[in-house]
């Protein structure tokens, strides 16, 4: 009697399968656009080929903050207290320079109560992938207006918001970042290619992820709503990432198409769609958010690029090998030279 056969499951550069990338079942609301995007980082991550074994998730507090706990579930992970993932980050990345980390955090989270740590974080341009999960509310603790609730907004239960928005983009950029992007939960196609380029670049790269709350901050005169954002929407270009392990080949028109590489070698594929936006223009890029917000649209896309800063590693000429594999030898000072910078303080 014949047996069937099962059909072998697609496997990527390092021999895993898409499963093997995932993590808990999501307890989020249905339709919560932060699953959207724990689904593009699975698929990412896979086929980047990331060794998941050398990820480090770390979050700080709110609906955003659950979300490393449904992706990677074979990597490290940290919830730190709120708005001070940043500093966890730091931490790790300088004991172990090897590590490949992806912070997940919200509009309250790096926006209210962490924005000093955020802004620190990219003047320190620690390598990391920065996600914002941006939907203009606090979803964790019952629908309060956070920082980049759009003025005016109306919400049931808390009135009118009358303060203006805190627009993350533009204080990544005036803040030294090197990688500034924006892009909408919904719209997949450009968030996958996006995720890619930041996990190419060597220092912070800033993701804001428009991601709308379905619970209490769906309404269609809400920027962060599915119906505002689908009216309102003003794509850069159209996207494409062009693995560093592939042949490059790019179909180039002058004023078409910008091919950026990153730092790996790997290229981010820029195909004009309006206008003649420049990513590494740092002026033209804050021209642009400024535009964005008179003129009420939501731009999405590569922002801003640049890649000649130095990263926190270099900038403190930490040697090659991470820190946390330097035998005690190498870390600790001998007797003598302890006496004398004790000697030196007296």
């Amino acid at each position: 009697m014949a047996t069937a056969t099962v059909a072998p499951s697609k496997l990527n550069l390092i021999g895993l399968d898409k499963s093997d990338y995932k993590g808990n079942p999501s307890t989020l609301c249905a339709g919560c656009g932060h699953d959207s995007i724990s689904a593009q980082i699975i698929q990412v991550a896979f086929e980047l080929g990331l060794k998941p074994e050398n990820v480090i998730k770390l979050s700080g507090i709110g609906c955003s903050s659950k979300s490393p706990a449904y992706f990677l579930n074979r990597s490290h992970g940290l919830n730190a207290v709120h708005g001070r993932m940043p500093s966890v980050a730091s931490g790790a990345m300088l004991a172990n320079r090897n590590l490949t980390a992806i912070g997940v955090s919200g509009d309250g989270d790096t926006g209210s109560i962490g924005l000093g740590q955020f802004k620190h974080i990219i003047r320190r341009n620690v390598p990391m992938v920065y996600v914002i999960e941006n939907n203009g509310v606090y979803g964790l603790t019952k629908g309060q207006f956070s920082a980049t609730s759009d003025e005016g907004q109306k919400l049931k239960y808390y009135g009118d918001n009358e303060y203006p928005a805190v627009d993350l983009c533009m204080e990544a950029i005036v803040s030294g970042c090197g990688f500034v992007a924006r892009s909408f939960a919904g719209d997949p196609k450009q968030v996958r290619p996006l995720l890619k380029a930041a996990f190419s670049f060597n220092g912070t790269a800033v993701l804001d992820i428009i991601s709308p709350c379905v619970t209490f901050n769906n309404n269609p005169d809400s920027n962060k709503s599915y119906e505002w954002v689908r009216d309102h929407d003003s794509p850069l270009h159209d996207i494409s990432f062009v693995p560093v392990r592939e042949e490059i080949t790019v179909d180039y028109e002058p004023g078409e198409t910008k091919a950026v590489t990153m730092h790996d070698g790997a290229k981010i594929v820029l195909k004009k769609l309006a206008g003649e936006h420049d990513p590494t223009d740092r002026m033209a890029a804050i021209m642009l958010l400024e535009r964005s917000r008179t003129d009420n649209v939501l731009t999405t896309g590569l922002i801003y690029y640049n890649p000649d800063r130095d990263t926190v590693q270099d900038s403190e000429g930490m040697v090659a090998t991470a820190l946390a594999l330097l035998p005690d030898e190498k870390l600790r000072p001998v007797r003598s030279t302890l006496e004398k910078i004790v000697a030196s303080l007296c």
